[in-house]
């Protein structure tokens, strides 16, 4: 998670002028959820909740009350144990138990990110306290780049290490992992990132990837693999007691900082962790609540660790060394862990700066290019004596400001030879896709769809760009050149209150896959504006609906909006101001538009594409197992698809006479499956006949 107040807000704002001029609106386009309200004022009833978040709970395709209450009370789930769930668990087990009691030698293999330096701190922490002889290494992010390697693995040979165990790496290092099999030591790799087509020759892999998409476990980060491990090894060896809180807090602070998806074991596990971390066990997460000025609450938010405490671990990551993070999260010395903390502020705030000096330096050059957007439907910035480290939150920025995807790199040596860039991306474009259109021109690269890193000669920088732009204008149309505003229900300001703010507690924690609320209100009134901060960078505004009825509003880095068009429809989240013992509801604007503007609406189930997608708004009910399921046909361009959503919101998408169908809860993130299999031939058969379509063999799988 970057530093910014949300992913939703633009970045630095347009320049603001000395002299008046017309209102100016951020460049956006809003999709709004299907208002269901029938079936949101009966899920309300039954929940207790408020139809606005009653509402929200369908639009996250919780739609049955059952599904409804093991979301809001995650504990009550009953979880399916882990050993079952992967396959190479009790093999993993067996060898760190063998190892800790001969006393054979065990090194952790990192990462230096938030989530690799949790990880590794959190399987330090574990095999310490269950006797183990256990050492750590992390590859240099300048030198080294990420991942186990071979100087790593000759290293602990070097060293008598008998056993590796990887944390958020691994699983793309058949070579290294290979001459520590050659060597005579063991390896088990815990990792979460894609499964490549060539797995590791590893004693035992731990990946949720290789396991069914509809598991709780399957959207953990490292540190959830992590913690997976060191949890079942410690119920194992019933050592459990004392170490359970430590790692439950280690977990929540790598799983946010990773952006892991809130849902599954990870919204249960971090919905515990975040109460422990106010009071944290682990001196040296105290030291850091401290110096990020975080105060005594009961239990602290998502926010709190992406906006806070993630960014100073991760700055260390970015700019200095990994270990200061793993002693910091080790250590059992007061003194010296807020001596660490004090670092990883002092890098932060060194980190901050870059990012601000990197990011006026792109917008500079940017804007002296005359570049054509709409043109070329992709931004490639590449400039000296740019800091590696941070570049890819300056692309964040950048996306967030042009509305394209972007890609940005330095060079890595005097000689201007070489480039080493990272990209991030908008939910049309794939990165790794376009990566691979260039594959002939890059030394080294890698990713998934949001986001990658490449390096190149800087020789074929300008093939790259040429390519780059094809790819981009095969894949995007002019409206998906602006950043997409995702809103939930419409609100009243009335609606507004203490009430409805307090309720939003009960579908925490929120993060991704469960966003904050967004609500929307068309044709408020502007009563009041006025650009504060810091080089008047912020919008503070007064809103109204009617005399009687008008709110604070803030919008973060809007300043150069001001003024704002006195009738706008706007999109806001909840913000609670407490001020000399008094306490009353806010909104953090997220979307602003002129007043009446024709609403997007998306339809459900929430499969978006980036092609023209139409859906009946009436679902077809059927039961399989014992399970209730929602089907529809939707239109794609010329052919239809089947959508089936299980209780849990899960959507497998079927078109005609394809072998291969999609699963999952978005198009961008789904997972293709092999429709011939006999689970799935049963769903599309009740599906067909739940829907009376007569010629079933068009929805049958057929063979490559």
């Amino acid at each position: 998670m970057t530093d910014s107040h949300s992913t939703l807000t633009p970045p630095i704002s347009p320049p603001i002028s000395k002299t008046a001029r017309s209102p100016k609106l951020p460049k956006q386009r809003w999709q709004i959820a299907d208002p269901q309200p029938d079936r949101a004022a009966a899920l309300a009833a039954a929940t207790d909740l408020s139809p606005l978040l009653a509402q929200v709970l369908l639009n996250r395709g919780l739609e049955s009350v059952e599904a409804a209450q093991f979301f809001l009370q995650p504990e009550t789930a009953i979880l399916p144990l882990p050993i079952h769930e992967f396959p190479d668990l009790a093999i993993a087990l067996e060898l760190l138990e063998t190892a800790i009691e001969h006393q054979h030698p065990i090194a952790i293999c990192g990462d230096y990110d938030a989530d690799g330096m949790t990880s590794t701190a959190l399987l330090l922490r574990a095999l310490r306290y269950l006797g183990a002889q256990v050492s750590y290494a992390i590859p240099s992010r300048m030198q080294e780049g990420y991942g186990i390697n071979q100087r790593i693995v000759e290293e602990f040979h070097a060293e008598g290490v008998r056993l590796i165990l990887t944390v958020d790496n691994g699983i793309a290092a058949p070579v290294p992992i290979a001459r520590a099999r050659e060597l005579g030591m063991h390896v088990i790799v815990t990792d979460h990132h894609d499964i490549p087509p060539e797995l590791p020759p590893a004693d035992a892999i731990l990946n949720p990837k290789l396991i069914s998409s509809a598991s709780p476990y399957y959207g953990i980060a490292g540190v959830g693999v992590a913690y997976v491990l060191a949890v079942s090894l410690a119920q194992q060896m019933r050592k459990i007691q004392e170490l359970l809180d430590p790692l439950l807090e280690l977990f929540a602070l790598g799983t946010i900082a990773d952006l892991a998806p809130l849902v599954g074991v990870n919204r249960r596990w971090v919905k515990r962790g975040l109460t422990l971390l106010p009071q944290s066990s682990l001196l040296g997460i105290q030291a850091l609540i401290q110096v990020a000025g975080l105060g005594a609450e009961k239990a602290l938010k998502p926010e709190a660790i992406g906006f806070r405490l993630g960014p100073r671990i991760n700055a260390i990551g970015r700019l200095a060394d990994p270990q200061i993070v793993i002693e910091l999260l080790t250590t059992d010395d007061a003194g010296r862990a807020l001596e660490l903390a004090m670092q990883c502020e002092q890098v932060n705030q060194q980190r901050q700066q870059l990012c601000e000096s990197i990011e006026r330096s792109a917008i500079e050059w940017i804007e002296s290019q005359s570049l054509d957007l709409l043109r070329d439907r992709v931004l490639v910035v590449v400039q000296p004596d740019w800091h590696h480290g941070v570049i890819g939150i300056v692309a964040s920025r950048l996306v967030e400001r042009y509305g394209v995807p972007v890609f940005i790199g330095t060079y890595e040596d005097e000689s201007q030879q070489h480039i080493r860039g990272s990209a991030r991306s908008i939910p049309e474009f794939n990165v790794f896709d376009a990566l691979q259109t260039c594959s002939d021109l890059l030394e080294r690269f890698g990713g998934h769809r949001a986001a990658g890193g490449f390096s190149l000669k800087a020789e074929n920088l300008g093939e790259m760009r040429s390519r780059l732009s094809t790819f981009a204008n095969q894949c995007l149309q002019p409206q998906h050149l602006k950043p997409l505003i995702r809103v939930d229900v419409q609100a009243s300001f009335d609606q507004l209150n203490l009430q409805l703010f307090e309720q939003i507690d009960r579908l925490h924690p929120c993060g991704i896959e469960n966003p904050d609320p967004v609500f929307w209100t068309p044709n408020v009134r502007v009563l009041s504006q006025e650009a504060i901060g810091q080089n008047r960078a912020h919008l503070k505004l007064t809103l109204t609906q009617s005399p009687m009825n008008s709110i604070k509003a803030m919008a973060w880095r809007w300043g150069g909006y001001c003024p704002l068009p006195e009738r706008v429809d706007v999109a806001y989240r909840l913000r609670l101001n407490e001020w000399n013992g008094t306490r009353s509801v806010e909104v953090e604007l997220v979307g602003v538009r002129p007043a009446g503007e024709a609403a997007v609406v998306e339809m459900l189930p929430p499969i978006p594409a980036p092609r023209e997608i139409t859906c009946p708004s009436q679902r077809v009910e059927f039961h399989h197992n014992d399970r209730r399921y929602l089907c529809s046909l939707c239109q794609v361009e010329t052919t239809q698809e089947l959508r089936i959503r299980n209780p849990e919101g899960m959507v497998l998408a079927v078109q005609p006479q394809q072998r291969w169908g999609l699963v999952g809860k978005c198009r961008e993130d789904a997972k293709t499956v092999d429709l011939a299999q006999p689970h799935y031939v049963q769903l599309i058969q009740l599906a067909l006949e739940a829907l009376n379509i007569k010629d079933k063999s068009q929805f049958g799988a057929i063979e490559d």
